[in-house]
């Protein structure tokens, strides 16, 4: 113990210099970054802006009758950052805006060119107002009205990290320094000379620059108190350390993750599979694989006590593989005799990062006898998608094979419509907590039959999960839904009782063609379910 004490000094010592340096890596790091992120984000921002003037100007949007009022406020709703659209006169003053509202004055404080276009992005104040806006300007020709678009300065830049605050400093502005916008208080002389300092140009397109700023005062005073912490972390670190060593003789800790690779392995993860039926006829229309682990002893552990570590983890990516070839082994047969049935499996947020989910589907279903217009992806709303642009490309690709995507728990969690809107998915899944709440709540019966519009004007499908009483089985097809799961048709099942549920529902035809044929379907897109 007298020795771990002397130990834990060792690091003390060297404490102060320690800290300093990792603070100054760290602000540095921070600012670096937000002047790149900012740039990135003005570039981005300023030219789908103008690429929405480019289309107005197209269409000859120069005056103010109604329809072009309705042109402008169709253009300001496709671009969310955009304040305002508006029809300028030969002279650029405002004729009229797709709110009806005519802006006062307008003082440009800096103007330049926008390259390879015939645009001009301007710092204006409008009428009285002390803070300033950037107007995209753009004329049709010499003495002809234009369109502009009016944009907040505050959309232009980022936002700073945690470890730079307070006392940082950063502004965005023209190349002839003309400030379009200032984050914090300007440091003096004396303190710009001491600073951290981090600069970012834009491409020449808009000609920005970005110069952020962090007085080294600001950060000698965030110091002390950061010492004294990691003089107290450092006395109740060795405390733990004492008790640890005591207790990891009596018991050895086992890390999760590597128990979760351990059964991976050993294939203790197998597939359940939940019927979907058709709430019309009876028939049987698919299953969606949920995981379960199946310990050695026999002990079946419910996903909600492994998911989250396997997602945080990156393991998800592998036990979804791993789901997929068992899938083939247990169900191939049956699936390939009734090639209407569809099987859905679970996808994170993580696998549309990527193309790799595209890889995965080819190199495990390409020679299966599950056919890709079988296979139904479910990425869910409770996890955000980083990246729409991308995931929308991932789907397409899918969906080019055959395969149909459906988003899970629709109402629930972070995509709301715009996964409807943005994802071109093709299947709804309504969440249980819509269902449970169809007798007791209006609300919930006004969300599922706008959802059912919704799905009808969009030629998408429509599943409600968690169907578990009869009385929810008629509202729901009173309503227009024919598809539902739930435990009033089956719990999720393992592979033998499913197999013998499929065989009674829809009973394998004695004679079947198994001549070689393309399993590929490049078909146009149609429901689902479609027969």
């Amino acid at each position: 113990m007298a020795v771990g004490v002397l130990l834990a000094s060792v690091p003390l010592i060297a404490l102060d210099s320690w800290i300093d340096r990792l603070i100054v890596r760290q602000s540095a790091s921070e600012i670096e970054t937000f002047a790149r992120r900012s740039i990135t984000l003005a570039d981005a921002r300023l030219g789908a802006s103008l690429a929405a003037l480019d289309d107005l100007a197209r269409r000859g949007i120069d005056d103010c009758r109604p329809e072009q009022i309705d042109a402008l406020n169709a253009a300001s709703l496709s671009v969310a950052w955009v304040k305002q659209m508006s029809v300028l006169g030969p002279a650029g003053q405002p004729l009229c805006t797709d709110s009806s509202v005519t802006v006062g004055p307008v003082k440009v404080l800096g103007a330049r060119p926008v390259k390879g276009s015939g645009a001009v992005l301007e710092v204006v104040q409008i009428g009285d107002r002390v803070t300033r806006m950037v107007r995209l300007r753009r004329q049709s020709g010499f003495g002809a009205n234009g369109v502009a678009a009016l944009l907040p300065t505050s959309v232009l830049s980022a936002q700073m990290g945690h470890n730079v605050d307070p006392g940082s400093y950063a502004e965005i502005a023209l190349m002839d320094g003309t400030i379009i916008d200032e984050i914090g208080d300007r440091p003096s002389d004396a303190d710009t000379l001491a600073a951290i300092n981090a600069n970012a140009r834009s491409s020449d397109r808009f000609a920005l620059r970005v110069a952020t700023s962090y007085p080294q005062r600001d950060r000698n005073v965030s110091l002390a108190g950061v010492r004294e912490m990691m003089i107290v972390i450092a006395a109740i670190c060795l405390l733990v350390l004492i008790v640890l060593a005591l207790l990891l003789r009596q018991r050895r800790c086992e890390n999760p993750v590597a128990e979760l690779e351990r059964a991976l392995k050993a294939g203790e993860f197998i597939p359940y599979y939940q019927p979907i039926v058709d709430i019309t006829n009876g028939k049987l229309h698919g299953a969606e694989v949920l995981m379960r682990w199946r310990k050695k002893d026999g002990t079946i552990i419910p996903p909600a006590a492994f998911i989250p570590l396997a997602e945080s983890s990156g393991l998800i990516i592998e036990m979804t593989r791993s789901m997929m070839r068992t899938v083939i082994a247990e169900m191939g047969d049956a699936y390939a005799a009734r090639p209407k049935v569809k099987i859905g499996f679970n996808m994170t947020a993580q696998h549309f990062d990527r193309e790799t989910i595209v890889r995965d589907l080819r190199a495990i279903f390409e020679r299966s006898p599950i056919r890709y217009s079988q296979i139904i992806l479910e990425v869910t709303e409770r996890q955000p998608l980083e990246n729409l642009s991308r995931t929308r490309r991932v789907v397409a690709t899918l969906q080019d094979l055959g395969v149909r995507v459906a988003i899970d728990d629709v109402g629930t969690g972070h995509g709301g419509l715009s996964y409807m809107l943005k994802l071109g998915a093709d299947i709804i899944k309504i969440d249980k907590m819509f269902v449970d709440a169809l007798a007791t709540e209006s609300h919930s019966s006004t969300i599922i039959e706008t959802l059912v519009d919704l799905a009808d004007s969009m030629r998408m499908d429509i599943i409600a999960e968690g169907v578990e009483t009869f009385e929810q089985v008629i509202a729901l097809r009173e309503r227009g839904i024919r598809s539902a799961q739930g435990y009033v048709f089956a719990p999720p099942l393992p592979a033998s009782s499913f197999l013998q549920l499929m065989d009674a529902i829809d009973p394998r035809p004695r004679e079947l063609d198994l001549s070689p044929g393309p399993l590929r379907q490049l078909s146009p897109r149609k429901s689902a379910f479609a027969a």
